[in-house]
């Protein structure tokens, strides 16, 4: 049995997660806005038609801020058929999924319904089929007091009071050829630009995000981030990444250690932004939105369940059955997130209900929890505070990572990956040193020694963790609560010393006490 050794000093920090770390995604996107935020006629539905159940886990759930309406149904989606009496919006053919768009829940509604979940709000703009203009529009619709057309417009249809939203999207993976009017970095960088430029003047105290590469393994990574920030970098807050992890190899060794290459991604785009920050010879940071991350593959290649015939009004598609490795895999991206909390200041898991989710629900019936809604839980609320600077010495495996969408192999080797991934939040404020570790050794119980300096007399306030013998094992209607976590017996505590012993492919987090 090899030993794993971490240190932690209550002096040397990563950085403080931000709130908006916590953040996820709802998108008009199948079954994740109709069935499932909202459902009139639902037992558990309030005035609004939204789902009772849902809010419910999803304040267990706990993210803070919620990006919408997209996603790539935003690069179609005109914001104007959102507003306004329901009985007169369109239904729209929504290109982005291939189905069709009621606008029954719109900006408003996504606002109410934030407002209720105690959510911030995270808007996107179309720069796909629409630019500046829409968009300037839009947020003059909801931040302007009153006293304009759109503003007033606003009150007309029943909100009196400004919405206030603070974070918005120049667009959305404008790099794809899968995106509505797709753009080169040029002409991205251009039209990105010019929207900031309008929208500051609308309301100079909005946050901006433009948007990076759509993934790593994009043909056009690097030099799309390189031209894109020449044009917008004086204009924006934020660069955008996306990455959905995933086990198309059937390779789970290889899998577990994928989080690895989102820390890889992070430094990456960070080194990027500082480029063009030096070149500029600028004291300005910018920092990163990882504003789409999840797991996805299963429901990502097959055509059937990505597209239904006829354009139906919400269609059963993206509906990924998590499993007990897919948590794990999740677990590590959780601490590739906090570990990089200095840059890494926005982050949305993607998405929330349904389509690729940690809530699933039943028309007219349940929800309930998916494997990776418990790993989320626990980053999301016991994740915040300074992230400490750990020291690990873990046995290593070596793993070849497979993506389908990358480089001309389509894998990259991995040659030390630590059986242990780790990261050590302290929260002065409430007064607790939180270890999130994941053991990714798939048949042994790894002994753990964490040595956290500066913190004398830390005691156990509780431990679990997330396992289960069958890694394929998931949650479903009539089995929800078949992989849930459980309590992680043998954890010790003296002076500033923890020991524990990570059972094999487990997450696992450890609450202490510490004065």
């Amino acid at each position: 049995m090899r030993k794993v050794e971490a240190l932690v000093d209550r002096d040397f920090t990563v950085g403080e997660t931000d709130r908006r770390l916590f953040g996820a995604f709802v998108e008009h996107l199948g079954r994740c806005v109709y069935g499932g935020l909202y459902e009139p006629g639902h037992p558990t539905a309030d005035a609004h038609g939204f789902r009772g159940d849902v809010m419910q886990l999803v304040k267990e759930l706990a993210p803070t801020i919620m990006r919408y309406p997209g996603g790539n149904f935003v690069s179609g989606y005109n914001w104007e058929d959102g507003v306004g009496p329901k009985d007169k919006r369109p239904r729209r053919l929504d290109l982005a999924w291939m189905s069709t768009e009621t606008n029954e829940v719109g900006t408003n509604e996504f606002m109410d319904w934030c407002k209720a979940a105690g959510i911030e709000p995270m808007m996107a703009v179309n720069l796909g089929t629409r630019g500046a203009d829409a968009a300037r529009n839009l947020l003059e619709y909801c931040n302007h007091p009153g006293g304009t057309h759109w503003s007033d417009l606003r009150r007309q249809h029943g909100w009196e009071q400004p919405h206030g939203v603070k974070f918005w999207c120049l667009g959305n993976e404008m790099d794809g050829p899968w995106q509505m009017e797709r753009k080169t970095a040029d002409e991205y960088g251009r039209v990105a630009a010019e929207t900031a430029k309008l929208m500051r003047w609308v309301d100079p105290t909005i946050e901006l995000a433009a948007c990076g590469s759509t993934s790593r393994t994009m043909p056009t990574y690097g030099a799309w981030e390189n031209t894109v920030l020449e044009h917008t970098f004086d204009f924006i807050d934020y660069i955008s990444l996306h990455t959905y992890l995933n086990d198309y190899a059937e390779d789970t060794a290889a899998f577990l250690a994928s989080p690895d290459l989102m820390d890889s991604f992070i430094e990456e785009v960070t080194a990027m932004a500082d480029a063009v920050a030096a070149r500029r010879r600028s004291r300005k940071r910018l920092m990163l939105s990882f504003d789409e991350w999840n797991v996805w593959y299963r429901t990502r290649r097959r055509p059937a369940d990505r597209v239904k015939p006829g354009w139906p009004v919400a269609p059963h598609i993206l509906e990924e059955v998590y499993t007990m490795k897919d948590a794990l895999a999740f677990g590590g991206a959780c601490i590739a997130l906090l570990n990089h909390a200095d840059r890494v200041k926005v982050a949305c898991l993607a998405q929330l209900v349904n389509a690729i989710a940690p809530i699933m629900t039943a028309t007219g019936g349940p929800a309930w929890r998916q494997t990776i809604f418990f790993p989320f839980a626990d980053f999301s609320n016991l994740g915040r505070g300074r992230v400490l600077q750990a020291r690990l010495d873990s046995p290593t495996y070596a793993a070849t990572y497979y993506d389908p969408r990358g480089s001309d192999d389509h894998r990259y080797p991995l040659p030390a990956v630590p059986y242990v991934k780790l990261s050590v939040v302290h929260d002065p404020d409430g007064g607790h040193l939180t270890v999130f570790a994941l053991n990714r050794h798939l048949t042994e119980s790894m002994p753990f020694d964490l040595v956290a300096r500066g913190f004398k007399g830390l005691s156990l306030a509780g431990a679990t963790q997330l396992r289960h013998d069958d890694l394929g094992a998931v949650n479903t209607q009539d089995r929800p609560e078949h992989v849930k976590p459980s309590p992680l017996g043998g954890v010790d505590v003296a002076g500033d010393r923890v020991g524990a012993t990570l059972p094999p492919a487990s997450w696992n987090v450890i609450r202490l006490r510490a004065a």
